[in-house]
């Protein structure tokens, strides 16, 4: 039978790898944010018009974390619900989530990935069938073990991962190598019972993911596939999130459990100086075409939905969220501007005016809204969808209306230009293209900013409190990086962890020491803070 080492989970992306339960065994309360409900309704007495405030009290620069909770809330990405660490995706952030599962749907059926499901609950005695991957898993597992006022005789957990419930069904169904390769993947919900402190979107008990759970005849096809996979999550994060990541392969203490090696992207956001992980076993036998039984390879590879939240907090700002065009669910926000000198004629020669270059746009393929609301000012309607972040604001004025242009503002550098109307079809999916552009330039920039390559214990803490990673030479032990963990931890920051080992390796002369033990360094390893 197969050694756990001979099998492999490849891939660790979003949340795929576990989190470690935190130190005392009790959750910490959950923050609400004084912003989840409106400060004040619209409308009032006397038929005036009063407006709801907008925008948010705490800035990204000064307190992240306060910042962070309020835009979720504030952009109606996320609603609190009453169990702790459980969160509503409200349709703009869902939509987002569509446009991943859309794209990266399309991409691994295009490999030979199908689509199956599998069930949410898993026996005791299925779970623990595989002790090494479970213990990674043990301190989050939710259990079901009462069925209304009566005690179930054996309890069932609610699946933290699928590999104990999908692969005693493969066993069944390969027999020979004609079965294979087996590649499956299910769109679904995971429960992890997390009692680090939660977030929304990036550490939460229950979470959206797909997970990819495939079988190979040999190591070769199932290596192909774990850099083909990875490469689909780098391009999930950069040409659709806009998020520049490095890809990497995890150390030995960070590595899914029961996997030979487990690959990764890595995200960072500058403004709170940590990195993100983007995205992440039993004896399977078939008979070789010679006659003989054999073990086949197999890979587990995951993204969730802390897709949404890394996007948030690379590109928002004070304002509010910032959404890359590929994504949003509204690209362009037309906004008719009429005033009080305006006649109803003219006022409504306008709004018919604005639904024609919606007509316009959505034929050209963007996804578009007019704002009709007439009991707001255009002020308020411009930082109504900023929060949101709608990636450009189309507006039409009187003057426009004169002139036979629109003026176009950019969500992402606040820039503006005018068009002549019969050239929004073709101007504004050039801009939005642009857009999505500017946005990842900006964001690579600011990424490989807070890259510093040290190699030396005194640089690299410098580096750790400058809200920078830290491009190491590094020996590659498990004792090692524990020693770094205890070492680096300060009382206001949590100790440093191998991000991944980059798959491009800078030039690492022989007997370079590492630099924490002093002994030769293996490789060059990414360093930082996480979540």
């Amino acid at each position: 039978m197969a050694a756990p080492e001979e099998q492999m989970a490849a891939l660790s992306v979003a949340d795929g790898a576990p989190a470690a339960a935190a130190e005392g065994g009790k959750p910490k309360k959950e923050k609400k944010p004084k912003a989840d409900k409106p400060k004040q309704q619209p409308g009032g007495e006397g038929g005036k018009k009063k407006e709801t405030k907008l925008g948010l009290t705490a800035s990204k620069g000064g307190d992240f974390g306060e910042w962070y909770s309020q835009v979720v809330v504030e952009s109606e990405m996320i609603s609190y619900y009453d169990v702790s660490g459980c969160y509503i995706l409200r349709p703009y952030s869902f939509a987002i989530w569509d446009e991943i599962k859309n794209w990266f749907d399309a991409r691994i059926k295009e490999l030979g990935v199908q689509n199956a499901y599998f069930p949410l609950f898993i026996t005791e005695d299925v779970l623990m069938t595989e002790k090494e991957h479970v213990e990674g898993f043990a301190p989050e597992v939710a259990w079901v073990t009462k069925s209304g006022s009566s005690e179930l005789d054996r309890p069932i957990a609610i699946r933290p991962t699928s590999e104990t419930v999908m692969y005693p069904y493969y066993a069944q169904w390969i027999r020979s190598h004609r079965d294979l390769p087996l590649r499956l993947n299910q769109w679904t919900n995971v429960v992890r019972w997390e009692f680090k402190h939660p977030t929304p979107f990036i550490r939460s008990r229950e979470f959206l993911w797909q997970e990819g759970h495939t079988v190979f005849a040999t190591k070769d096809e199932a290596d192909t596939e774990v850099y083909q996979i990875l490469d689909l999550y780098r391009r999930v994060y950069e040409e659709l999130l806009a998020v520049p990541v490095c890809k990497g392969m995890k150390s030995s203490k960070e590595k899914f459990a029961g996997a030979l090696y487990t690959t990764s992207v890595e995200a960072f956001i500058p403004t709170s100086g940590r990195g993100v992980q983007g995205a992440t076993m039993f004896g399977i036998e078939f008979e070789t075409e010679e006659k003989t039984r054999q073990h086949a390879w197999q890979n587990s590879w995951g993204l969730t939905t802390r897709t949404i939240g890394v996007m948030v907090m690379t590109h928002g700002d004070d304002k509010g969220v910032v959404i890359p065009p590929r994504v949003a669910q509204i690209q362009v926000v037309v906004i008719p501007i009429p005033n009080s000198k305006l006649g109803e004629e003219a006022v409504k020669a306008m709004l018919d005016r604005a639904d024609a270059i919606a007509a316009d746009l959505k034929a050209a393929g963007v996804r578009v809204t007019v704002d009709r609301r007439d009991n707001y000012t255009p002020g308020w309607k411009y930082n109504f969808w900023e929060l949101r972040g709608v990636p450009l604001r189309l507006e039409l004025g009187p003057r426009d209306m004169d002139s036979g242009v629109a003026m176009l503002a950019r969500r992402d550098n606040g820039g503006k230009q005018s068009c002549a109307w019969g050239e929004l079809g073709a101007a504004v999916p050039q801009l939005l293209e642009q857009i999505q552009a500017d946005m990842y330039a900006k964001a690579r920039a600011e990424f490989d900013s807070c890259i510093e390559r040290v190699t030396s214990w005194d640089d690299f803490m410098a580096a750790l409190g400058r809200n920078h990673m830290a491009l190491a030479p590094w020996c590659d032990t498990e004792e090692s990086e524990e020693e770094v963990k205890r070492r680096s931890a300060t009382k206001d920051a949590m100790g440093a962890k191998t991000l991944c080992i980059p798959l491009e390796q800078p030039d690492l002369p022989e007997g370079t020491p590492c630099f924490v033990t002093g002994t030769p360094a293996k490789c060059w390893a990414l360093w930082g803070r996480s979540y």
